[in-house]
């Protein structure tokens, strides 16, 4: 099932089998973002992270994700929520 991205600020868009190879947790990402069970939500190969307000939190997030290897683009990828109210935006794996 798609899951639908807020508006109002940026979503992580993480592909499971990678949050899994480097050793992510949810706790740890919590830790980090101090997030709601709505902020992370996971759908077969696919993980949201967001909305996530906190940009300096994000950044460092963002970084610390390529120092543990995992590649932007190819493992994660970050959607702005720059795109206006009315617009209804859904991510989904391709595979």
């Amino acid at each position: 099932m798609p899951l639908p991205l807020a508006a109002s600020a940026p979503t992580l868009l993480v592909r499971k089998e990678a949050f899994e190879r480097v050793g992510l947790t949810r706790a740890g990402i919590d830790r980090a973002l101090t997030l709601t069970d709505e902020e992370f939500r996971v759908e077969g190969p696919l993980i949201a992270i967001g909305p996530i307000y906190d940009d300096a939190a994000l950044s460092a997030l963002l970084a610390e994700l390529e120092t543990l290897g995992l590649a932007y683009f190819d493992d994660f990828f970050e959607m702005s929520g720059n795109w206006p109210a009315w617009l209804t935006v859904f991510a989904k794996s391709a595979g």
